[in-house]
Order: C-alpha cells, then sequence, then structure tokens
C-alpha cells in the first residue's frame, strides 16, 4: 500500500509516519492508554512511506536500502526531522537512525 505523500527523499533518506497512540499500543493491561507526554526517553515507531534510492559508497556505487515502503520501523527519537505536509506529521530520518523492522 503506497501514500502519495508528494515528497521523495533523497539518497539514504526514509519518510515515517508516526502511529499513534493506540496503533503503539501504549496502554497498560487494564487498557489505560499511556499519553506520549508521559513516555520519557523512548525510540518511535513508525511505518514507512516513501524511500531514497540509498547511499553512494566511496567508490560511487549505489548501495540499496534495506527497509521498504509499508514496513513499521524502530527508530531513534532524536534523530528524525519532522515535517508537516498537508496536514499529516511525517519523520525524515537517514536509514541509520532506523533501529528495527517490526514484523
Amino acid at each position: 500500500m503506497s501514500i502519495k505523500i508528494g515528497i521523495r527523499p533523497l539518497g539514504d533518506r526514509v519518510v515515517v509516519q508516526p502511529l499513534s497512540e493506540h496503533e503503539r499500543g501504549a496502554k497498560t493491561a487494564s487498557g489505560i492508554y499511556i499519553p506520549e507526554t508521559a513516555e520519557k526517553e523512548r525510540s518511535e515507531k513508525g511505518k514507512v512511506v516513501a524511500v531514497g534510492p540509498g547511499k553512494l559508497s566511496d567508490e560511487g556505487k549505489l548501495l540499496p536500502m534495506h527497509v521498504k515502503v509499508g514496513q513499521t520501523v524502530l527508530f531513534t527519537k532524536y534523530g528524525p526531522d519532522e515535517v508537516k505536509i498537508d496536514g499529516e506529521e511525517y519523520s525524515i530520518l537517514s536509514e541509520a537512525n532506523v533501529l528495527a523492522v517490526l514484523e
């Protein structure tokens, strides 16, 4: 499923749409949702909506991206640049700031 957002990341950049509190599963065992402001020093989760072509090696070869559109990823909190496009919030980050792909 591809979302048309009107932005094309360059190099090894990834555009991620952060998951909502409900999608993140930020709730207690009794079903109470924990607001984002209550969570300190946590990694972020989001859905990849666009990826760049990859990074160029020192030899000039294009290194392919490991993440793909549609995957849910865990990424560092302080790595991304946050942007707003058509009222939706997105994070743009280097693939190096992606910690894991959630399966």
